[in-house]
């Protein structure tokens, strides 16, 4: 079976605490975790299938251990790579670039040339901007933990579901 790796800041715990979800959801042996903050360029080209995962910071920019990251990131070459992206962020208090992460970090791994996959709809949020979203889709796994937690695990199985079937087509 091939291998996925579950990248994410582990360093910020609802980002630690939704990869670990996922990691769950799976419930697959093949899904290793690799901290990004001790994370090389070479561990991203290790793993068929790439996971992703960041939390949105300030106005719309990434956590400091992916910001360092991805001038390195975008120099691989990640042609045969399907890449799923999660974000967090806060429709209420930061509308106008609510998961800007998973746009930034989108935009990182196409220039790599990797496929994204994992697209989910932004039905059932409210905001007024977000650089993760393209076609009225966000281009990963939009979550809002602050205000919808309620929603948090139905997004994440029925997100995984929506993987197993884009990874192992």
């Amino acid at each position: 079976m091939k291998k996925i790796g579950l990248f994410y800041g582990t360093s910020t715990k609802k980002t630690a605490a939704i990869a670990q979800q996922i990691q769950a959801a799976f419930g697959e042996a093949n899904l290793e975790i690799v901290p990004i903050e001790s994370a090389w360029k070479e561990e991203f080209l290790t793993y068929n299938y790439l996971i992703v995962g960041t939390s949105t910071w300030f106005d719309g920019e990434l956590p400091t251990y992916w910001d360092e990251i991805i001038p390195e990131l975008t120099s691989l070459e990640l042609q045969d790579k399907k890449v799923a992206i999660f974000g967090l962020g806060d429709q209420v208090n930061y509308p106008d670039n609510f998961v800007d992460g998973i746009g930034l970090l989108a935009e990182a791994f196409e220039t790599a040339g990797a496929q994204l996959v994992g697209f989910t709809s932004a039905e059932g949020y409210s905001f007024n901007h977000s650089q993760a979203l393209k076609e009225d889709k966000f281009l990963g796994l939009a979550l809002d933990v602050e205000n919808q937690p309620e929603q948090i695990e139905k997004r994440i199985h029925d997100w995984v579901d929506q993987l197993r079937k884009e990874f192992f087509l």
